[in-house]
């Protein structure tokens, strides 16, 4: 469609100060262009004949009680498959409007002091608005004079897609949200808050973006041709899809981890057996790869090991205590009905509140009316108080004995360390404050201790938090009687990038995972389209009076094909492996003899310029980063575990995806890290020993995807030969 073919209709309030006639000229220059006058349109026939409305406006909205009256005539302009573009300060009245009934809540007028513009999400990279336009930051705002904006910050619109955060000169601000798009009926809205000031002086390529910008927009809205974008949230599994399906050639995302379908990841939630599948929540942000705005994600699978993405299972409440995120919290059986408890967050309290499962399905969860279910923390302690929260105070692990609720909650207590705090109740509605069941008087001060959860293993108890930096756990007896926990042995869980894990029960065994946080900056999240995945599901026990970590037990069933399997001894020296991949699994027993480390090499290229290192020196076990990318933003510093009162040989069970090196020795310890290979021939295997001679008995695999509605790409090298001999006699 050629854009003089395009009629436009320029929507009016009054008169048009400076900026809007400046906008209106612009657009007559491109399009048939008619003003329409707001105070025309309840009319009815005002926007006859327009193929899409714009409605540029510069300042606040003196009338909103006429925007109202224009509602129903917008609809079924919509309806009937018109567009509406809304630029600055119309994006506000997307309630008025009844397009959203969650309006941004940040609107004004600011200083531009550097060149201001969208950071356009990878995931809607081919989006028509970007037409003739390369890559994901695009400045359409020269530095200069104030300029007005609307946009979403601390909530999220309802129905929206969010298809850019903000771009401030070489800064991503991605909680910034200014343009987005809603599917009304037949018809589309795109509202675009901020950086479209089409007045004074201009910068060429500011100019010429914003102009490329607004042409493409108003003819995508005209044209409609129906990009597929998801519609409205909570999204739908079909969409869910289309964004896994959208990142699957990306070589550093996860292939068997459970990860989100696009956006951000953190701690895992409500890990529940339910009518024999097994449900994982999530902590997710739908508008990007950046922590804000959370939600509950949800996965679901029959077995552990392969998951299906369900649509977004819990939303903040406008107006409710939970306004401003939907953060961690647990699922309990209470007598065949699932419920939640979690922490919702408004105005800096964070607060326990309560949702029952809407559906067999867990689909959804529909928060109690009377939430938050503890209404302030306990005035007793000392809590610690900073910027963000009045107290801190989150983060829920619950259960039942003797027809009585416990409930644990993290905190941080003044001047003295993390804590975790315990309450009773008689039926999940109505707690009693009990008092701290264990407190870090031996850490710093300002330390916060999160997602506390307590294991029963019998004859002892495992009680594990969240310290910002690390997982740490305690071994001993807790006495629900006198509300405390007598520690007996402490230590970390897992000293990698492992945070926050929460456990299931299925049967006898108990089973745990974790978030794997990136070791990378914001900006490359952002190229990436996606952030944080979690842990493969772990086999907690207690055993001798020791903590033992396992994969659980049918993660073997995710092995698609062995490679190669055998001995190999080694002096001094590196051996290519007959086996290449960045979603394999690595069997192995390493023994030195003399040797001052030995172990082996992965996702490595023929030449040696990026590789991990995975050393074995007899006292720990070591995640060696120093090459492991050419990207100067990955993180590089070594991960260790400590080994050395473990058996010798040692057994080590070692899985790469993508991304994450997941490594677990003598059945006991376990050790996570990031790793980000760029290069396409990044999937070699070697083994290894230094300054003398040593040997490794390994099989390494082929793993399957976790996905298998996803068809993913296979990113593999040719092999070389090595000491190890193939199964198919390579």
């Amino acid at each position: 469609m050629d854009t003089s073919d395009v009629a436009v209709g320029f929507l009016a309030v009054g008169e048009l100060d400076t900026e809007e006639r400046a906008a209106l000229t612009w657009c007559r220059t491109e399009f048939d262009t008619k003003r329409i006058q707001l105070d025309a349109v309840s009319d009815g026939d005002a926007l006859a004949g327009r193929d899409v409305i714009w409605w540029h406006a510069n300042e606040p909205i003196a009338t909103p009680r006429d925007v109202a009256d224009c509602a129903s005539v917008f609809q079924s302009f919509l309806d009937d498959g018109g567009g509406l573009l809304l630029s600055s300060r119309a994006v506000a009245q997307v309630s008025a409007l009844g397009i959203d009934p969650v309006p941004p809540d940040a609107t004004g007028t600011e200083p531009i002091d550097e060149p201001t513009g969208v950071l356009w999400k990878s995931v809607y990279s081919d989006h028509p608005i970007l037409g003739e336009l390369a890559g994901l930051r695009h400045h359409t705002q020269p530095a200069g004079k104030p300029a007005p904006y609307a946009r979403y910050e601390d909530v999220l619109p309802e129905r929206a897609d969010v298809l850019a955060g903000t771009f401030r000169g070489d800064t991503d601000v991605p909680a910034e949200l200014a343009t987005l798009q809603w599917r009304v009926g037949d018809g589309t809205v795109v509202g675009m808050g901020q950086g479209m000031a089409f007045a004074g002086a201009d910068a060429k390529d500011t100019e010429a973006n914003r102009e490329r910008i607004a042409k493409n927009a108003l003819r995508f809205l005209a044209e409609d041709a129906g990009f597929a974008l998801t519609s409205g949230r909570p999204v739908d599994a079909e969409g869910l899809d289309r964004h896994r399906r959208e990142l699957a050639d990306d070589f550093q995302r996860p292939r068997y981890h459970l990860s989100p379908p696009a956006n951000w990841l953190n701690d895992p939630n409500g890990c529940l057996r339910w009518n024999d599948r097994y449900h994982v929540f999530y902590q997710y942000n739908p508008a990007g790869p950046h922590h804000d705005t959370i939600h509950w994600g949800h996965a679901v699978s029959e077995d552990l090991l392969h998951w299906e993405d369900k649509p977004v299972a819990l939303s903040p409440t406008p107006s409710g205590p939970d306004r401003d995120g939907c953060w961690s919290g647990c699922a309990v059986d209470d007598d065949g009905t699932a419920r939640i408890v979690y922490t919702g967050g408004r105005d800096r309290w964070q607060l326990p509140c309560l949702a029952t499962a809407a559906d067999d399905e867990l689909s959804e969860w529909i928060p109690v009316d009377d939430n938050p279910v503890i209404e302030q923390p306990p005035a007793e302690l000392d809590l610690l108080s900073t910027e963000h929260w009045h107290a801190e105070f989150r983060d829920h692990a619950i259960w039942e004995t003797g027809g009585r609720w416990y409930q644990l909650v993290g905190g941080g207590l003044e001047d003295v360390g993390g804590t975790v705090i315990l309450y009773e109740s008689p039926d999940l509605r109505n707690w009693e404050y009990v008092g701290p069941v264990l407190v870090g008087d031996w850490e710093t001060p300002g330390t916060v201790w999160e997602c506390p959860e307590l294991l029963d293993f019998g004859d002892s108890q495992l009680l594990h938090v969240s310290n910002y930096e690390e997982v740490l756990y305690f071994l001993g007896e807790f006495d629900a009687d006198a509300g405390t926990f007598h520690e007996r042995r402490r230590d970390t869980l897992d000293p990698g990038d492992f945070y926050a894990p929460q456990s299931l029960q299925d049967g006898d065994r108990t089973v745990t995972f974790g978030w794997i946080p990136e070791a990378r900056g914001i900006s490359r999240q952002w190229d990436a389209g996606w952030a944080g995945t979690l842990s493969i599901p772990r086999e907690l026990s207690v055993e001798g009076g020791r903590l033992h970590q396992r994969p659980i037990r049918e993660f073997t069933e995710l092995r698609k094909r062995r490679l190669c399997e055998g001995r190999v001894g080694l002096d001094d020296e590196t051996r290519r492996l007959d086996a290449a991949g960045r979603s394999i699994e690595i069997q192995a027993t390493l023994e030195i003899d003399d040797a001052s480390e030995i172990g082996f090499l992965v996702c490595a290229t023929p030449d040696g310029a990026e590789q991990t290192k995975i050393r074995y020196d007899g006292e720990s076990v070591t995640i060696d980063r120093e090459d492991a990318s050419l990207d100067p933003g990955a993180n590089a510093t070594p991960q260790s575990v400590g080994v050395e009162d473990l058996e010798s040989p040692l057994d080590v069970r070692i899985f790469v995806d993508g991304s994450v090196v997941e490594l677990f020795a003598g059945g006991r310890r376990a050790l996570t890290g990031r790793i980000y290979p760029t290069r396409h021939d990044s999937t070699g295997v070697a083994a290894y020993a230094s300054d003398g001679s040593g040997s490794v008995d390994a099989t390494v695999w082929d793993m399957g995807g976790a996905w298998p509605a996803v068809t993913e790409p296979s990113a593999r090298s040719k092999p070389k030969k090595s000491g190890i001999t193939s199964p198919d006699g390579g």
